[in-house]
């Protein structure tokens, strides 16, 4: 499972709330609310969060292991 509870944590820190991703950055809402509830999103989506934020991968999302296996 992957979780995004270091996103918010991470844009506190860099001063960048919600509203500033959906109106100056132009993310979609439905992404944020996506990641607000810990669901699916594309690699580009991480990918302009992380070049929004200046940070990693890691600073963003956690991986916990499951029993999702294919």
């Amino acid at each position: 499972m992957i979780k995004y509870d270091k996103l918010w944590e991470t844009m506190k820190a860099r001063n960048i709330t919600q509203y500033d991703l959906y109106t100056r950055y132009h993310m979609n809402r439905s992404q944020l609310n996506r990641l607000r509830h810990n669901q699916n999103v594309e690699v580009n989506t991480i990918d302009k969060l992380c070049n929004i934020l200046n940070c990693n991968v890691e600073d963003i999302m956690t991986h916990y292991p499951d029993d999702n296996v294919f």
